[in-house]
C-alpha cells in the first residue's frame, strides 16, 4: 500500500468485531450548490459483500468515485487499512517548497563557491543542484513512499489519486463499460497488471531476461483470470467483438489483474439476461469465498442484492437513509418510501 498517509485510529474495528478494510467517515461532495453526497458513513468489514442501493441520482456512483480517488470530497474522508487515504488537503501550500528548496539552496551555495574561486566545486554543486531539483519534481509526480512519508512529517496531506488507490488495493468496474475496444481480451487484462509489474523502461529497452519472464508470466496470469470469470480461450478476441455480458466479465478480469483486496462493482448485472445474472451472482460469491476479496457493489437488481449481500447501505438524494442486513433493510419504511414513493392520502 502507498505509505505515509495520515493514521486513522478510528478505522480500527472494536474488540471482537470483524476487521475493517475501508471506512468512509462523514463523506460529503458538493458541486456548487448541489450536494451529491451528504455526510455518508460506511464501514466495510474485510471479507464481506456490501451493497449500496438507492434510486437513480441518489449519489451512489459519486460515492464510488470518491473512494477510488477520482473525486475529492468536500469534507470527510476515507480510510483504507487504517490509514487516511482520501480527504481535504492540509497545508498543501507547503509542498511546492519541498520540490524546490533543497535544490535551490544547493544551487545558491554552488554559485557562491564558483564566485569565490572554487570553480570545480561550484560546477559540481550546480550539476548536483539540477539533479536534486529534477529528482524532487519527478518524485512529486510519481509520489514514491519516501516522498509521501516526508510530506506526512511536514504535516502535508493530499488525497490519493486513482493509481495510488489501485496500489493500495482497490479495483473497480464501471457503470458504462470502459474497455479498450480494439485491444484483445488478454491485452485488456494485462493493462490492469501494470501497477504490479516489476520490469522498468530499461528492462524493456534491453529486452532483459526479467522482462521476458514477466511478460510470459503476465500473459499466463491474464489467461487464468479470463478463465476465472468465464472467458476461457477468449484471450485473442477483440474486446469489441465480445457479447455484452462477456464484456462485463472482461472488465471484472481487468479489475482483478491489479490483485485488489477490495473490488468495487458498479451495476455488474446491468443489461444482462436472467441466466447471465445468475452466473454473475455466482462469480461474485466465488471472488469473495475463494479469492478472499472484499466486494462493494452498486446494484439495482434487488434479487441479486438481497441474495448475496452481508450488509446493505441505502442512499437517497445523497444521504444514507438505512443500513443493515438484507432483512432489516427490506423492512425499513424509509427504504420502501424511497423506492415506492409516499402513499397517497
Amino acid at each position: 500500500m502507498t505509505a505515509g498517509y495520515e493514521l486513522a485510529p478510528e478505522a480500527q474495528a472494536a474488540p471482537g468485531q470483524p476487521e475493517l478494510l475501508l471506512v468512509a467517515d462523514q463523506v460529503t461532495k458538493s458541486f456548487g450548490g448541489l450536494v451529491a453526497v451528504r455526510e455518508v458513513d460506511l464501514a466495510i468489514p474485510r471479507g464481506s459483500i456490501v451493497s449500496i442501493i438507492g434510486p437513480n441520482g441518489a449519489g451512489k456512483t459519486t460515492f464510488f468515485n470518491i473512494i477510488v480517488g477520482i473525486l475529492e470530497p468536500t469534507s470527510g474522508g476515507v480510510d483504507m487499512n487504517g490509514r487516511r487515504m482520501i480527504g481535504k488537503p492540509v497545508r498543501g501550500w507547503v509542498e511546492p517548497f519541498v520540490w524546490t528548496v533543497p535544490g535551490v539552496l544547493l544551487f545558491v551555495l554552488a554559485t557562491l563557491s564558483a564566485l569565490g574561486g572554487q570553480n570545480e566545486i561550484g560546477v559540481v554543486g550546480i550539476l548536483l543542484a539540477l539533479i536534486v531539483i529534477a529528482t524532487m519534481l519527478l518524485a512529486a509526480v510519481i509520489r514514491p513512499a519516501w516522498y509521501v512519508r516526508l510530506l506526512h512529517r511536514l504535516g502535508v496531506f493530499r488525497s490519493a489519486k486513482p493509481n495510488e488507490m489501485a496500489v493500495a488495493g482497490i479495483g473497480r468496474t464501471f457503470q458504462n463499460i470502459r474497455l479498450f475496444a480494439n485491444a484483445s481480451a488478454r491485452e485488456n487484462v494485462l493493462v490492469g497488471m501494470h501497477s504490479k509489474l516489476k520490469s522498468n523502461l530499461i528492462d524493456a529497452f534491453l529486452a532483459s531476461g526479467r522482462s521476458k519472464r514477466e511478460e510470459i508470466e503476465a500473459a499466463a496470469r491474464a489467461d487464468d483470470l479470463l478463465a476465472l470469470v468465464g472467458l476461457p480461450g477468449r484471450g485473442d478476441s477483440l474486446a469489441k467483438n465480445l457479447p455484452y455480458g462477456d464484456q462485463r466479465r472482461l472488465e471484472i478480469a481487468r479489475a482483478l489483474a491489479s490483485q485488489p483486496s477490495l473490488l468495487l462493482l458498479d451495476e455488474p448485472t446491468s443489461g444482462m439476461n436472467p441466466n447471465e445474472t445468475v452466473e454473475m451472482r455466482t462469480l461474485i460469491r466465488k471472488l469473495r469465498d475463494e479469492l478472499k476479496i472484499t466486494i462493494l457493489l452498486i446494484e439495482h437488481d434487488m434479487r441479486v442484492v438481497m441474495d448475496i449481500s452481508d450488509q446493505i447501505a441505502v442512499l437517497d438524494h445523497g444521504e444514507k437513509i438505512a443500513e443493515g442486513t438484507p432483512d432489516v433493510v427490506r423492512a425499513n419504511p424509509k427504504v420502501i418510501e424511497a423506492y415506492l414513493g409516499t402513499p397517497a392520502a
